[in-house]
C-alpha cells in the first residue's frame, strides 16, 4: 500500500488572465444558486402539497423524488465549488463542534444522494443503535473511538463536513460491497479514514487524483463524466485548514482516504 505525501502537492498557479477567468467562473457559479433553488422548491411543493396540486401516481412521485435528489446534488456541487474558492482566499469560520456528529450528518447527505434505498430504510430506524446495525448489514460500517466520539474541535465545520462528505460519496460510488468510516484521536489531531473495497488506484496515479480537471483514465476513482474537482477541492480545503489528505491504495485492492486535521484551526 502506498501513502501519498501531501507536501509534494502544491496549489495550482496561473497567469493574471487565468485569475480573472476563475473569478468569472465563481461569479457564474454563485448566480446559478437561485435557479437551482427555484427548481428544488418547485419539486418539493409538488411532492409535499397534494392538497393544492393533486395526488401523484407512484411513478410520478418516484420521478419527482429522483429529480429532487439530483437537484440537491447540483446545489451541493455549487456550494462545494464556492467553498474551494473561499478556502484559497483564506475565508474560514472557526466554531466549536463535535466532529462525530458532523460525520453522521455528512453520511446522511452522502446516502441520500448516492444510496437512496439505504437512506430511506436508515432514516426510518427507530433509534441510532438500530440505524447503525442496519448500515452495518448494508456494508456501511462506522468505527468511532470513544475518545473521538466526545472530542470537541475548533474548526470550520462546513468545510470539514464538505471534505468528509466528498470522501464518503466517492467510497459509496466505487464500493463493491463495503465502506468503512473510522475516526480516532492522534494527539492533538483528528484522523478520519474512509475506505472502500472498490477497484483501487495504481500508486503511479495517486498524484493525479488530487489535480484539478485531471482524469485518471485507467482508474474508476474519478468518474468519467466528472470534472476531477471533488478530490482536488477536498485536498485544497484540507491544506487550508492546516491538515492533509493521505491516500492508501493499490489497483484492485480498494482505497482509503485519510483526513488528518488539527483539533484547533490556526491562521498562521
Amino acid at each position: 500500500m502506498n501513502k501519498q505525501n501531501p507536501k509534494n502537492r502544491q496549489p495550482d498557479e496561473g497567469s493574471p488572465m487565468q485569475f480573472f477567468k476563475e473569478i468569472e467562473i465563481e461569479f457564474l457559479i454563485h448566480e446559478l444558486k437561485d435557479p437551482i433553488a427555484i427548481i428544488e422548491t418547485g419539486l418539493r411543493t409538488l411532492l409535499e402539497r397534494p392538497d393544492k396540486f393533486g395526488a401523484l401516481s407512484a411513478r410520478q412521485e418516484n420521478t419527482l423524488k429522483r429529480a429532487l435528489r439530483n437537484t440537491k446534488k447540483a446545489r451541493e456541487l455549487l456550494y462545494n465549488l464556492l467553498e474551494i474558492g473561499r478556502s484559497e482566499a483564506g475565508c474560514f469560520i472557526g466554531e466549536r463542534f463535535l466532529p462525530s456528529k458532523s460525520v453522521l450528518q455528512a453520511l446522511n447527505d452522502a446516502l441520500e444522494t448516492n444510496a437512496w434505498n439505504v437512506f430511506e430504510k436508515y432514516v426510518s430506524c427507530e433509534n441510532e443503535t438500530d440505524g447503525f446495525k442496519f448500515l452495518a448489514s448494508s456494508g456501511i460500517v462506522l468505527d468511532i473511538s470513544p475518545a473521538a466520539a466526545d472530542v470537541e474541535m475548533f474548526q470550520d465545520e462546513i468545510k470539514f463536513r464538505q471534505i468528509i462528505g466528498n470522501l464518503m460519496k466517492n467510497a459509496l460510488h466505487h464500493r463493491h460491497k463495503r465502506v468503512t468510516i473510522q475516526m480516532e484521536l492522534d494527539g492533538d489531531q483528528l484522523v478520519t479514514a474512509v475506505s472502500d473495497d472498490g477497484p483501487g488506484i495504481d500508486p503511479e496515479q495517486h498524484e493525479m487524483v488530487f489535480k484539478r480537471y485531471a482524469q485518471v483514465k485507467e482508474c474508476e476513482i474519478v468518474p468519467r463524466k466528472g470534472h476531477g474537482l471533488g478530490l482536488a477541492g477536498a485536498d485544497i480545503i484540507s491544506r487550508c485548514l492546516g491538515g492533509r489528505l493521505e491516500l492508501q491504495s493499490a489497483k484492485g485492492q480498494g482505497a482509503t482516504f485519510r483526513l488528518i486535521l488539527p483539533l484547533r484551526l490556526t491562521t498562521d
